[in-house]
């Protein structure tokens, strides 16, 4: 495997794991939104703490769950940029390799 396979493989790996991270974000996003909507509709509010329920403050539970989305909606921001980032180097590489591939066929023919 040449040099440049290598950095795609690499690459490769690298979106894919970013992928999950986007995947484990945007479920947790899905989940603070939903738990955000049911605040709402309902008197009384508990948070979960190790293994236990307490009740809670439902302002200060929903001002804490609209500051843990927040967080959560910028570290997906910063995922995407990587991902676009990545993967305009990844097409790039991909262009590359495949004319060194067209290159050594043309030397190659032309040889015989």
């Amino acid at each position: 495997m040449n040099p440049t396979q290598q950095m795609i493989s690499a690459l490769e790996q690298t979106l894919q794991n970013l992928l999950l991270q986007k995947q484990t974000v945007n479920s947790q996003i899905k989940e603070l939104s939903s738990a955000l909507k049911e605040l709402e509709h309902s008197s009384d509010s508990y948070r979960l703490l190790g293994n236990i329920l307490i009740k809670s403050d439902k302002n200060s539970l929903k001002r804490q769950l609209e500051k843990d989305l927040n967080v959560l909606q910028l570290r997906l921001k910063s995922i995407e940029k990587q991902e676009a980032s990545l993967t305009e180097k990844l097409h790039s590489l991909q262009k590359d390799f495949l004319s060194q591939i067209k290159q050594k066929k043309g030397d190659q023919n032309g040889n015989c």
